[in-house]
């Protein structure tokens, strides 16, 4: 969920390509993460990865990238916009790659079709209220850095029970954040917030995170593990 402010509103855009461009955006960033995470797996360089303290690299490298895309986004061009979404895309698809070697295939495509199905009504109920959400950010940024703080200190304790709590109240936090994100990018469209292809990059990122967590979550309490 990347912050916004308002205050250089320009123009007001169409609609319905917004919606289009945005979610085709979306859904070229999971296909790049897919296919990368796919190629890693059964090439190996997953392993590789993990064995030589890569994965660690990796994660820090993912959240500089989300960061400097969210500080910066209204300074860079949408070329440079675009870049960074998908160079996110492809290094989260490298340590996505776990995904294949800890869970059965028909786990992860049940998952998938699970999160596409849950994102696609969460979207719509969040373009389709008339309510102002604008008040749920800071409540749903306290929440999910709770959520965040309680699983990393659970990591160390290894409560089971804690875990499965946990993957729930986080599941249903993204669930918020979906219809909050969409409801954003609504109003942003409204208010002519920056340049069209700037606006597409900057809610396929949003919308991407927020399909990447549900499907994380959904797929730790009901996937499937491998022997």
């Amino acid at each position: 969920m990347i912050p916004y402010d308002d205050s250089d509103a320009i123009k007001t855009v169409d609609t319905n390509s917004i919606l289009t461009n945005t979610f085709f955006r979306m859904f070229l960033g999971l296909l790049a993460s897919a296919i990368t995470a796919f190629y890693a797996y059964y090439s190996g360089m997953y392993y590789n990865i993990i064995a030589n303290g890569y994965y660690l690299i990796l994660a820090v490298v993912e959240l500089v990238v989300v960061v400097v895309f969210s500080l910066l986004f209204k300074k860079l061009s949408p070329t440079a916009v675009t870049v960074l979404y998908f160079a996110y895309a492809f290094l989260n698809g490298f340590t996505l790659a776990v995904v294949f070697a800890a869970y059965e295939m028909t786990s992860i495509a049940y998952a998938f079709l699970g999160t596409a199905g849950l994102f696609g009504i969460l979207s719509l109920i969040g373009y389709k209220t008339k309510k102002d959400l604008s008040n749920w950010g800071n409540i749903l940024t306290i929440a999910l850095l709770i959520g965040i703080v309680l699983t990393i200190v659970n990591f160390f304790i290894g409560n089971t029970m804690l875990d499965v709590v946990l993957d729930w109240a986080i599941l249903f936090i993204f669930f918020g954040i979906t219809v909050y994100d969409m409801n954003k990018i609504k109003a942003m469209q409204e208010m002519g917030f920056c340049e069209d292809e700037k606006l597409y990059v900057y809610g396929a990122m949003e919308l991407y995170l927020d399909f990447i967590n549900i499907f994380l979550r959904i797929l730790s309490l009901f996937g499937r593990r491998r022997d």
